[in-house]
């Protein structure tokens, strides 16, 4: 045992026979062993032997009652990526910053980008957010993005983000800017 109280536990692969189980020099015990005794009562007995679908399934409920119960956690989707939570440390660290994209339909998206980032940082965030969303709204899958930057600008202070290897900051982006999301306009 460690100080922390949870034992030193080498997980191996699973077979059909052990699946769920985790191994310490021959000794088996349950990955229950590990969740809170709050959390532990929504798993199936230890005598249940599950499925791989359904044991993460059981895990992605479980972590999804531990984001929403959790004050600090509280504000992420509970179907959180890791993606998501490095960009909520780097955001608290102040390595990254939210630039607030405004659509033409006034919705306005929350992006994280870093510091540093680019002009091409920033669409390729606005990409993975809508990616994201679309994917846990059950919406559009494939989304041409080549269309879509051939015939949107992104603007700020009426000035247009036409340079994608310029930094945010070259343009005067800071932490919760609004950038514009806009259809070009046909040039004569």
């Amino acid at each position: 045992m460690d100080p922390t109280g949870m034992k030193d536990v080498e997980i191996s692969k699973m077979d059909d026979k052990n699946q769920g189980e985790t191994t310490n020099d021959g000794e088996s015990t349950l990955v229950t062993d590990f969740i809170p005794a709050s959390t532990s009562a929504m798993l199936p007995s230890t005598d249940q032997t599950l499925s791989h679908i359904d044991a993460m399934s059981q895990v992605q409920g479980v972590m999804a009652n531990l984001i929403t119960e959790d004050p600090l956690l509280s504000d992420l989707p509970p179907q959180v990526t890791l993606e998501e939570v490095n960009s909520c440390i780097a955001l608290e660290y102040g390595q990254a910053m939210v630039v607030n994209v405004r659509r033409a339909d006034d919705e306005v998206m929350a992006v994280v980008v870093t510091q540093n980032a680019t002009v091409l940082d920033l669409k390729h965030s606005i990409k993975r957010y809508i990616i994201l969303r679309q994917t846990r709204n059950g919406g559009k899958q494939h989304i041409s993005w080549k269309y879509i930057w051939k015939r949107y600008w992104l603007y700020f202070n009426s000035q247009k983000l036409s340079d994608d290897r310029k930094t945010l900051k070259q343009y005067q982006i800071r932490n919760k800017d609004e950038v514009t999301f806009m259809k070009k306009l046909k040039e004569r």
